[in-house]
């Protein structure tokens, strides 16, 4: 039996086949955020859910559920809606709405009583949590997990960083910050914000707390290891904010791939990761 059509470039009844056209990703002029929403997509670290990462106007990294809800089952407090990119907390007018994917994990305890509709939601990711586990596929908090430091003087695994009058904690050390841009190529790029022939940072020996106050809990008065760029201009500590190298700092349209992997200091949070000694010194000072 002979078939009507042999060549590829038809479907089976017949009719062509049309390649759709490949687009590029692209981020408007006016937007706030230069982030890409391709790839910004993870699991939980702590039910193993798919979320949807989004920046607020804050420049904060929250996870959400990774569909929209009908408004009228979220309550009033949990309704976030997305625009250019960008989180707000608040309700559009429109029937639809996100959700925070903390308000719902089931590794969690719920916030508060939740309306009928969200609570089954929440079962159905348990559920699926539990199969997760069943089978092996995830582990609670085995990929996202950051180990405590080692007693690797020279090469602190998550420093402390000071920039734009303000402290940070890395994700990596130093020289291992990425570049968080596109290239040309849609890959991320592989070059390091500390690149040779920029001037880096300064270690120095600084208190944990600064600036506290009497009603505030704080660790005992340390001096901690700390990578002061204060000293850099203006535009040289933006583009460690923005996790830029060089090249795509100065290229304005340049969209980023992946979110700044800067987590605001907090001394209590933090205090497994503090370095008490210099990079390169065998002394705790």
């Amino acid at each position: 039996m002979r078939t009507i059509h042999s060549s590829s470039s038809h479907h089976w009844d017949g009719s062509p086949i049309t390649p759709g056209r490949r687009r590029a990703l692209r981020v408007a002029a006016d937007s706030p955020t230069r982030l890409l929403r391709t790839a910004q997509h993870g699991e939980c670290r702590d039910c193993g859910n798919q979320v949807a990462w989004h920046t607020t106007i804050t420049q904060r990294a929250l996870p959400f559920h990774p569909a929209e809800l009908p408004t009228v089952i979220v309550p009033e407090p949990h309704r976030w809606h997305v625009a250019s990119g960008v989180a707000h907390h608040a309700d559009d007018g429109t029937p639809w709405c996100r959700i925070t994917h903390p308000t719902l994990c089931p590794a969690h305890t719920a916030p508060q009583a939740l309306p009928p509709a969200l609570d089954t939601l929440r079962q159905r990711l348990a559920l699926r949590t539990r199969r997760l586990l069943d089978t092996g596929a995830f582990t609670p908090g085995g990929q996202s997990a950051v180990e405590p430091p080692t007693e690797d003087a020279c090469r602190p695994s998550r420093p402390v960083v000071q920039f734009l009058y303000s402290r940070y904690i890395a994700a990596r050390p130093v020289e291992d910050i990425q570049c968080v841009a596109q290239t040309v190529r849609r890959t991320r790029c592989p070059h390091p914000v500390l690149v040779p022939g920029t001037t880096p940072g300064r270690w120095t020996l600084t208190s944990a707390t600064p600036h506290r106050t009497s009603r505030q809990l704080s660790l005992p008065p340390i001096d901690i290891a700390l990578y002061d760029l204060g000293h850099l201009p203006y535009s040289e500590q933006l583009r460690w904010r923005t996790q830029h190298c060089p090249a795509h700092a100065a290229a304005q349209g340049a969209p980023d791939l992946a979110l700044a992997e800067w987590e605001p200091f907090d001394p209590l949070r933090h205090h497994a990761f503090l370095a008490t000694r210099l990079p390169g010194s065998s002394q705790h000072r």
